[in-house]
């Protein structure tokens, strides 16, 4: 009986948390561009202060701080995008390319039969690439990074008319929405494609089926 649990895979690749603080300091820049008469400065100032308060937060949490660091730069980024600009919508503009990366870096990673999804699993699991020598466990990957594929090009769909037409609002406010909620249901929709591509009696992406032969030439 295999053991890939949607539940196990959700542990594994995390949940709403880091996705939550993400969606934050928009809102806090889009508060603060309302309340201070429309002004990006103040909206970007108060974002970073919220981006900066999050990382503080992290950082007590026990979270490495490599991580942190990168998220408030983002932060950052995004605000003297839109004080370059001008453009109030352009504080988004660097969530909607990165988007547009992920959605060609994770299809890519399939079409090269390196799908991230392993990759980042293997990784936590201390497998390395052994998954890669299990032909059964590098399809259900390849197959289950499709989800994410999918979560990156909606992400795309939905933001890229918003941010040509200006809907501050929306921005904000679908960027919570299809943050931690979205990839919640993406760990869960994956966690399921992976159960299901792998044949019945595999024993799990935790315990990958290498032959004998090859693992003795790995070691």
């Amino acid at each position: 009986m295999t053991d890939v649990r949607q539940e196990s895979l959700a542990s594994l690749l995390g949940g709403r948390g880091g996705a939550l603080d993400a969606s934050l300091p928009p809102l806090a820049f889009v508060a603060g561009w309302l309340l201070f008469g429309h002004s990006i400065g103040a909206g970007a100032v108060i974002a970073v202060l919220c981006g900066v308060a999050i990382g503080v937060f992290r950082l007590v949490r026990g979270e490495k701080p490599r991580a942190v660091l990168l998220s408030v730069l983002l932060v950052v980024a995004a605000a003297l995008v839109a004080l370059y600009t001008g453009r109030v919508e352009d504080f988004f503009l660097i969530q909607l390319l990165s988007n547009v990366a992920s959605a060609l870096a994770w299809a890519g990673s399939i079409a090269v039969r390196w799908p991230f999804l392993g990759l980042v699993v293997g990784t936590l699991l201390g497998q390395k690439t052994r998954w890669r020598r299990d032909p059964a466990l590098l399809r259900a990957y390849s197959v289950a990074s499709w989800a994410w594929v999918g979560q990156y090009v909606l992400r795309v769909a939905i933001f890229t008319p918003l941010w040509l037409d200006a809907q501050v609002f929306w921005l904000a406010t679908l960027r919570v929405a299809l943050s931690w909620p979205l990839q919640i249901v993406c760990i869960l929709v994956s966690g399921w494609l992976l159960k299901r591509a792998l044949p019945n009696g595999h024993p799990g992406f935790r315990h990958p089926r290498v032959p004998e032969s090859t693992a003795r030439s790995a070691d």
